[in-house]
């Protein structure tokens, strides 16, 4: 197992980690919470070769994806960096990456009803604009939240209370709270019950899930 402990506090610095081939030749991975071996919750940053490919399959408890680089594909299409999925327990896809890509992924975590597709490219969806900043929200169920910030300027938080916990990635910029200092590339995840204020830095983009864990 590998960060399962969801009462403690994580971060993970991907920039310094190697990258890990996976049981597919030209898939490549850097493990950031594993249950077992190769199946159960897991996420991870992965990367496809040009022309690598997985065969069909489905995921117990569904999967959640952020393509971060290049262009992921499926049977439903190709999709460029920006794009977030999320595919429930059910669905059956083959990916592939004819150039390459790399993506964030998030495998056996989804609530039992929570069954909704979705496949948001997110620079063809309105954000919301307020006070220097930008919010997309990409899925709300239940407590599980899930969105984007952008800034475009210094940005200072209130303090924020994370009940639920909190899990952060940073895809450019980065900031600072009571736990550190976070550039981009680096996964972060606090525990339930955990306090912060963020001061983030301008023109940062951050990846937001928050109210989905428990201890």
């Amino acid at each position: 197992m590998l960060n399962m402990d969801f009462s403690k506090f994580v971060v993970m610095d991907t920039t310094t980690m190697d990258w890990i081939p996976s049981p597919k030749a030209g898939v490549w991975r850097k493990l950031l919470a594993r249950e077992e071996a190769e199946r159960g919750h897991a996420t991870s940053i992965v990367k496809y070769d040009a022309g690598a490919s997985f065969n069909s399959h489905n995921h117990p408890l569904g999967e959640e994806i952020l393509v971060l680089e290049g262009t992921f594909s499926d049977e439903t299409g190709d999709f460029h960096a920006g794009t977030y999925f999320r595919n429930p327990k059910g669905f059956v896809h083959a990916p592939f990456s004819a150039q390459g890509c790399t993506i964030l992924v998030k495998l056996h975590q989804m609530n039992a009803e929570d069954k909704q597709r979705k496949a948001i490219e997110t620079d063809k969806t309105p954000w919301q604009e307020e006070n220097g900043r930008r919010i997309l929200e990409l899925h709300s169920f239940q407590d599980e939240k899930v969105e984007l910030l952008e800034t475009s300027e210094a940005f200072q938080s209130t303090l924020l209370r994370n009940e639920k916990g909190k899990e952060i990635y940073v895809i450019r910029g980065g900031y600072s709270d009571v736990f550190g200092s976070f550039r981009p590339g680096t996964w972060v995840r606090l525990p339930p019950g955990s306090q912060h204020a963020p001061l983030i830095q301008p023109n940062s983009l951050l990846w937001i899930k928050q109210g989905h864990l428990t201890v």
